[in-house]
């Protein structure tokens, strides 16, 4: 769009903004009916998304000696290690390009479904997924595993988008950074769950590992009965169908009272202003300095949370762990010990957000990661002289996953629903979550090759990266907390014109 283009929506902004002076919107209790929507919006989807992260690694032995046995039977010849190791990562990481063609049609089945619709709709997916993983051992097949893993990544990158789209929209303003932040805690439990249902002597068998994949139907059960008591997103209702009566019974439901009038009226009004405003495209996104602002502060916040280097911390930890002296089991026990306070702290992050604001936790999580993986570096390379170097090394990653848990790990997911209004936010979305998986994969693709070639260096990399991470927070990333989404845009305006 044309400098014409940024006029007239800087004109519809301006109209917004005045209509937002003249009512604020009110804080609203958390009712039972809306942690009801919030569990079956959150539980039926980030728990597709953490599961299926974390479904593989404690049966990778089995799984790996199944794809052998499974090639040597087709052509009578025992495979190389190497093309087993290629069908395996094969497995894990298609699961993160089905995630990028999820997250980059975000925005189409939003817009066409609605919110609600979409994440329920998304649960075909699921079903396919479940029925080719489960028939996989029988036909001998894992060709259908890589199938179905392409599948699941598909609905997960949906769901990355549909969910903290559908939390943040029928959340007050007063709990939004709250109710964001379950996405990310859902995530946290669920690769826990995977973890512990994957051990050896619980369903990481040779008989079992099977059931352990197709035991992601359960969240989308789940999902299917639960979340059709819920209403659609208010917000949607009223700026995508135009119905006043069903957005302000939505409403009510939600906030267990009719007496909605308030928040209504800001919702009007920010209604009213955006069919001034053409539906957002990419093109507009970055074409426009009003929303340009916002779209590289949410694709650098995405980027930021995979290039953290979380995900190397976490592979990499059973490896630190044998060298602080743990032998057998411990180091994999250890691993859950690491999960587990990584949801602990998530959950302490919840309520964090909105007291302490969304940039100050960032601002802590990025700082204390820096700090944390430079000392993590130095105590690695010391790690071979005893003991007590691996002992402060298994410290510094559990800081780490502490570090991440705050800040970096959920603030993402829902900073995006933040930064835009109702007609650019389904487009900024699917573009952020595409991004966040793309750069999951990226990370997943490398870090193995360069941990190889530099070893414990590899964190250095990610250092500097969570530095330039750090600084680009500190001088870009406003402060939501509290804030209506008109006041952002506000304020993304007054940048573009400095």
């Amino acid at each position: 769009m044309g400098k014409g283009g940024d006029t007239f929506i800087s004109d519809s902004s301006a109209q917004l903004e005045t209509g937002i002076k003249r009512k604020t919107a009110p804080s609203a209790a958390f009712t039972g009916k809306l942690a009801f929507a919030i569990a079956a919006a959150a539980l039926g989807s980030s728990f597709q998304h953490g599961y299926n992260t974390g479904v593989l690694n404690n049966p990778q032995q089995v799984i790996e000696s199944w794809i052998k046995g499974s090639m040597t039977n087709r052509t009578g010849k025992i495979p190389t290690q190497e093309n087993v190791t290629f069908v395996f990562s094969l497995m894990t990481s298609v699961f993160c390009i089905g995630g990028m063609i999820g997250g980059a049609t975000t925005g189409l089945v939003a817009d066409k479904f609605g919110r609600k619709l979409g994440l329920l709709l998304n649960n075909i997916l699921v079903i396919l997924a479940v029925i080719c993983e489960a028939s996989s051992k029988a036909l001998t097949s894992y060709e259908l595993i890589i199938l179905g893993r392409f599948l699941i990544g598909v609905n997960s990158g949906l769901n990355a988008g549909l969910a903290p789209m559908y939390l943040a929209e029928i959340s007050p303003i007063n709990l939004r950074g709250a109710v964001g932040t379950v996405y990310q805690l859902v995530i946290t439990i669920s690769i826990l769950v995977a973890q512990v249902l994957g051990l050896k002597n619980i369903l990481g068998t040779d008989d079992l590992w099977i059931t352990l994949l197709a035991m992601t139907i359960v969240p989308a059960i789940f999902q299917l009965i639960t979340l059709p008591f819920c209403p659609e997103s208010p917000k949607f209702i009223l700026s995508s169908k135009g119905n006043e009566n069903q957005a302000r019974k939505a409403l009510s439901w939600f906030r267990g009272t009719m007496d909605v009038h308030e928040e209504m009226d800001v919702m009007k009004a920010e209604s009213e202003a955006l069919k001034l405003i053409p539906k957002t495209t990419v093109r507009e996104l970055v074409t426009n300095s009003t929303l340009r602002i916002p779209l590289i502060i949410s694709l650098t916040v995405m980027i930021a949370q995979q290039l953290s280097g979380i995900n190397a911390v976490m592979f990499f930890s059973s490896t630190i762990f044998g060298m602080a002296g743990l032998t057998g089991d411990s180091p994999t026990y250890a691993t859950l010990a690491m999960g587990g306070i990584n949801v602990m702290m998530t959950v302490v992050s919840l309520f964090l957000v909105e007291r302490a604001g969304r940039k100050t936790l960032l601002l802590v999580g990025f700082g204390g990661m820096a700090v944390d993986t430079l000392l993590l570096t130095i105590g690695m390379l010391f790690a071979h002289t005893g003991s007590t170097a691996g002992i402060f090394c298994v410290i510094f990653v559990l800081i780490f996953v502490v570090m991440f848990a705050i800040g970096p790990g959920s603030i993402p997911w829902f900073l995006v629903s933040e930064l835009f209004n109702q007609s650019a936010r389904p487009t900024a979305t699917s573009l952020a979550v595409c991004i966040n998986w793309t750069a999951n994969f990226i990370v997943g693709l490398a870090f193995l090759p360069l941990k190889d070639s530099i070893g414990s260096y590899v964190f250095l990399i990610f250092f500097v990266l969570q530095v330039v991470f750090f600084v680009f927070i500190y001088k870009k990333v406003p402060e939501t907390k509290n804030k209506t989404l008109e006041e952002i845009t506000a304020m993304f305006r007054q940048q573009s014109y400095q």
